[in-house]
Order: C-alpha cells, then sequence, then structure tokens
C-alpha cells in the first residue's frame, strides 16, 4: 500500500466568506425567530380610575358642581349638580355653555383644543377649568379611592 499524504489548500478568502455567509445565516435564522415569537402585548393601561369626579365652583354665594363621569378609557358623561334657579337666574350662560364644552369634549374625548365663542369666553373658561380639574382627579385617582 502506497500511503501519500494528501495536503489541503484552503485558501484565506474562502474562509472569510464561508464565516461571513454562516454569521449572516445565524443572524437571519435569530431575526426570524424574534419576528415570528409569539408575544402577548401587555394590556394598555387605563386612563382613568371609573367613577364620578366633582368640582365645586363657588358662583353668587351658592355651591355648584361640576360632575365628570369617566370609564376606564373614556369620558362618559359632563354635568351641573345643585344647580339653584336663583344661581341659574345670575348667570344664564351657565347651562348653554356646558352643553356647548361637553359636546366637544365627549367627541374628543380630551378638553385640548375646545372652542367656545366670546358670548360666554369667561363661563366657558371656568367649567373648562373645573372639568379639567376633575379629569386630573381622575387620572390621579389610585384604584380604592377618589371615585362616589
Amino acid at each position: 500500500m502506497n500511503k501519500k499524504a494528501k495536503i489541503v489548500v484552503l485558501h484565506l478568502k474562502e474562509l472569510v466568506y464561508t464565516g461571513i455567509f454562516l454569521l449572516l445565516g445565524i443572524l437571519f435564522v435569530v431575526i426570524l425567530v424574534m419576528m415570528f415569537s409569539v408575544k402577548e402585548e401587555p394590556e394598555a393601561a387605563a386612563l382613568y380610575t371609573p367613577g364620578k369626579y366633582t368640582t365645586s365652583l363657588e358662583l353668587g354665594g351658592n355651591t355648584v358642581d361640576v360632575v365628570v363621569v369617566v370609564d376606564s378609557d373614556s369620558i362618559a358623561s359632563i354635568s351641573l349638580e345643585h344647580l339653584e334657579e336663583s344661581v341659574s337666574a345670575m348667570y344664564p350662560l351657565i347651562e348653554p355653555a356646558l352643553e356647548e364644552l361637553s359636546a366637544q369634549i365627549l367627541k374628543q374625548q380630551s378638553v385640548d383644543n375646545v372652542t367656545y365663542s366670546d358670548d360666554n369666553q369667561y363661563t366657558s373658561m371656568v367649567l373648562l377649568n373645573a372639568i379639567s380639574n376633575s379629569l386630573t382627579q381622575a387620572k390621579a385617582a389610585p384604584e380604592d379611592s377618589g371615585a362616589e
């Protein structure tokens, strides 16, 4: 038997190309696994703590409550409570202004970019501040308190 030594010649260029393609293949497989692995999306945090939030306004010696009712992710309603006839007579624009504001806020689900007419500008500003205060309470309220 004639044993001859076999010599294998490896070119450095071929080794580098093989190594690069091997790394690219591994990277491709890792990216595919990451893309198609099933991940459960974390549930979005609630925007508000559900409940009824009240801000009191002192008008003409009487207290009027601006009540905002919210769900976990939306504003459900805005209303006035304890509005006496004397206050309504002294501030005749309070109810129309609240209706105008609440329609916009319920549609937009935000107090940002709310418009109001020049006729009831100051009344609208007072109501808008009270509504914003109630929404701030709803955002900041812990789960076990804050809402009625």
